[in-house]
């Protein structure tokens, strides 16, 4: 074989898709001709004729194309499991080591991976725990199930945490205030549980008794931190209590804000990030509603301030002064109740 034929077992090289497209115009070609190019036997590209083994015949180039990209995706599929496996394998000693790293002065810091060992790891904080669990839930349009499933679980293990006399405080978009599955969780749950909402909130957060913190490493979530270092708990919680203390309680006594010159709470929101220049998708993502009715919302804030186009609203939301108001509340949000002091162990 020729260095002109040196190439990948999984791919034809140069001459041979020369010979595979001459082997299609002609119908067929001389087995000899192949010699030098065995890939195109070997990938399926040429067949023997079965009137006469001495002549190749062609496979369609969709049937084969098909083919290739089948071979493709299963080698991917394999190169999956494989990081998969080896993600399992290291995650033990990743801890390990994190664990001797925390006797030291270096941050305590776990890699999770997969949401099965997520949810493990945040189960077993849990169980540990006696006094607080703090969290923050973005919505998630991408993955509703996923997050019904993510609710399911964390029912029993917060219900076990409250029976043994903890809180519970959690954070929401707005946009989650009339959620039935968040509904029903509140409805169900009996102890010491509180929600709040705001128009914004960080990713997804998760702190226990303020000593173990949970935190997403990438976008779908299927990798986490686990945080023990105390003063990025310490933050952590610092965060937290800031965004409780300008969020609105989430119960039926809760009296929505008024409006500001026909202007509600929502669209003085959606103004807020129009003005930053943020396009359609961002200001849906950020305030946890989907990218139609976000545009709802502009449209309705656009007309109250006589808009003709986005150009011209950006400029009436200044000129309007709206984002220099704030909306006063109609009644003061319920006194911050601090957590009990940590047990001396």
């Amino acid at each position: 074989m020729t260095e002109a034929h040196t190439h990948g077992v999984d791919e034809p090289c140069e001459a041979g898709m020369g010979l595979y497209a001459r082997a299609l115009r002609e119908g067929r070609v001389r087995n000899g001709q192949a010699d030098g190019t065995a890939c195109l036997v070997d990938l399926g590209l040429l067949q023997p004729a079965v009137e006469d083994l001495e002549w190749l015949e062609p496979v369609t180039p969709a049937v084969a194309l098909h083919r290739l990209l089948r071979a493709s995706a299963d080698r991917i599929a394999h190169e999956r499991r494989r990081e998969q496996v080896l993600a399992d394998m290291f995650e033990p000693l990743m801890r390990i080591e994190c664990n001797r790293s925390a006797t030291s002065d270096n941050p305590a810091i776990i890699t999770l991976s997969g949401t099965e060992r997520i949810n493990k790891a945040i189960s077993e904080a849990m169980t540990e725990a006696s006094r607080e669990l703090l969290s923050i839930q973005p919505t998630t349009h991408h993955n509703d199930a996923r997050t019904e499933t993510a609710q399911a679980l964390a029912l029993d293990r917060d219900q076990a945490l409250l029976d043994r006399g903890a809180r519970i405080r959690s954070l929401y978009q707005h946009t989650q205030r009339h959620r039935p599955l968040v509904m029903a969780r509140y409805e169900q749950l009996r102890g010491d549980a509180e929600a709040r909402t705001l128009d914004e909130v960080t990713d997804r957060l998760i702190v226990v008794d303020r000593t173990v913190a949970f935190i997403p490493a990438n976008k779908d979530r299927t990798f986490a931190l686990e945080v023990r270092h105390p003063a990025l708990v310490d933050y952590l919680v610092t965060v937290f209590d800031r965004l409780w203390r300008l969020a609105t309680p989430m119960h039926p006594e809760a009296v929505q804000q008024p409006t500001l010159n026909g202007v509600t709470p929502r669209q003085r929101a959606i103004a807020s990030l129009l003005v930053e220049g943020h396009t359609d998708a961002v200001i849906a993502g950020r305030l946890g509603m989907n990218i139609r009715t976000a545009r709802v919302h502009i449209a309705k804030l656009a007309a109250t301030l006589g808009s003709e186009s986005r150009a011209q609203l950006g400029y009436l939301i200044g000129q309007s002064g709206i984002l220099d108001q704030e909306p006063r509340a109609s009644q003061d949000p319920p006194a911050r109740r601090e957590p009990p002091a940590p047990r001396q162990r």
